[in-house]
């Protein structure tokens, strides 16, 4: 059989969705269609909005496939969502959105169950970010709607089963900070089976697994191939991790950048794991555990920067040095290495290119610090939009004194590496050093700031 060219991807985040044409020979999105990822508030409790989601899919993959073909067709989606599926395939209960604190109100008694983080490597998280924790809450408050669910399906997942009808349950979404996985035994976290939900879950497959052919209601609807094959799908941070897994050596680093800033550390220093910092195991596409930490980066960069613009220059980053103007975290509380501090300026609060050097320069420190709680060594891989923010690159290589290296092309790290599933193999990762283009010595010495007053030893 030839092997695929052109892979639509579904690439679901917390904040859009996003429809994919990769052409895996150039390693390029030919084309790509978005819209807000919305959540609804009527109904039990705030839920992702689904049907909008699937006629958004359904919609693209019926335009794109008028300008090429589509040889396959992949998945990447955020984590900490599930979707609890009847025996007809329909939803038991409405896929709840994560940022809805409900569980949280169910905390005490979900701690009296929940394994310990030596056995998970999942941080007790708040919210709904721990998946085990939203399972527990929907059990506990709406059993009836629960026990008519057939299957637990993980949310990559959810939508290749709307695809082909085929059910299946894949170990990157199972294993990102969700109590319910077992990294060091490459199994089921004693969780699941005190639950009793264990047969809840499909069988486990790997994330290039085709489970089959899109069935015939998706090729009356969009025009695609009957024989167009749906891969298992994959979580979005290990879809951007996955190239680099087969084609580096170690020791390395990808920083997956988004809502979500979450640092992977392949092969680097043994380190013993806060999970009072946010720092997690996560487990890739082999079923490895992969020290890791995070933070919400790209949600923060989102609060700092409303209404102001997007873009610095030199004279900027300049005068940023000079005046050492700072911001100290956290943008974001209840996450990320700081997660009990308040955010806060050191100096005037800069506008305009000012700004956004300042919080290129934060972003970057804050990912220093997650890169030193994974024990990263060797070069950094940045993926996603941060890639393309010079200050932040710049920053990063100054703080850690290491090489930062971005992909070449177009196109996020999720979507080329969730197309990579369909191709069954890895093609050879194109990246280029990132060199400082600032002052790195004035860099450094604002790094040493940063983490000094953050340590609280200065004011």
């Amino acid at each position: 059989m030839t092997a695929p060219r052109h892979v639509a991807v579904i690439d679901i985040g917390k904040t859009n969705a996003k429809l994919a044409l990769v052409d895996i020979a150039a390693r390029s999105e030919l084309a790509a269609l978005r819209q807000p990822n919305r959540v609804k508030t009527d109904g039990l409790y705030p839920h992702y909005d689904i049907e909008a989601i699937w006629s958004f899919i359904l919609d693209g993959l019926a335009s794109l496939r008028r300008d090429h073909p589509i040889d396959a067709i992949s998945v990447t989606t955020h984590g900490a969502t599930a979707a609890l599926v009847d025996k007809a395939g329909e939803l038991a209960l409405p896929v709840l959105d994560y940022e809805f604190d409900g569980p949280d109100r169910g905390r005490l008694e979900y701690d009296a169950v929940r394994p310990p983080f030596a056995e998970t490597g999942s941080p007790a998280l708040p919210i709904g970010l721990n998946l085990g924790a939203q399972l527990f809450w929907l059990h506990q408050e709406f059993p009836e709607a629960f026990d008519r669910a057939a299957s637990i399906l993980t949310y990559p997942q959810f939508w290749s089963r709307r695809l082909t009808g085929i059910a299946a349950t894949e170990v990157t979404s199972l294993g990102c900070h969700t109590d319910l996985w077992n990294p060091h035994k490459n199994y089921f976290s004693t969780l699941v089976d005190q639950m009793g939900w264990r047969n809840l879950f499909p069988p486990m497959r790997r994330a290039d697994t085709v489970l089959g052919p899109v069935l015939p209601e998706i090729v009356e609807r969009t025009g695609v191939d009957p024989a167009t094959p749906v891969v298992c799908g994959i979580h979005d941070s290990n879809a951007s991790l996955l190239p680099h897994l087969v084609d580096r050596k170690p020791p390395f680093a990808v920083v997956s950048t988004g809502t979500w800033v979450v640092v992977m550390a392949i092969g680097g220093d043994a380190a013993e794991l806060d999970p009072v910092r946010d720092t997690l195991i996560n487990v890739n596409a082999f079923g490895d555990p992969v020290p890791s930490a995070r933070f919400m980066g790209g949600r923060e960069f989102e609060l700092l920067m409303a209404r102001h613009s997007h873009q610095s220059d030199g004279s900027d980053v300049a005068a940023v040095l000079e005046s050492g103007t700072m911001l100290l975290p956290s943008m974001v509380a209840g996450s990320g290495p700081f997660s009990d501090h308040h955010a806060r300026w050191l100096g005037l609060e800069p506008q305009g290119g000012q700004r956004h050097a300042v919080g290129s320069f934060y972003l970057a420190l804050m990912t220093a610090t997650c890169l030193d709680l994974a024990g990263a060594a060797g070069t950094v891989v940045v993926e996603g939009p941060f890639a393309a923010n010079r200050p932040y690159l710049s920053m990063l290589s100054a703080a850690t004194g290491r090489p930062v290296t971005c992909p070449k092309g177009q196109g996020t790290g999720t979507s080329i590496g969730a197309a990579l599933l369909a191709d069954g193999k890895a093609v050879t990762t194109k990246t280029e050093i990132t060199k400082p283009s600032h002052d790195s010595v004035a860099m450094s010495e604002y790094a040493r700031n940063w983490n000094w007053r953050v340590a609280g030893r200065g004011t």
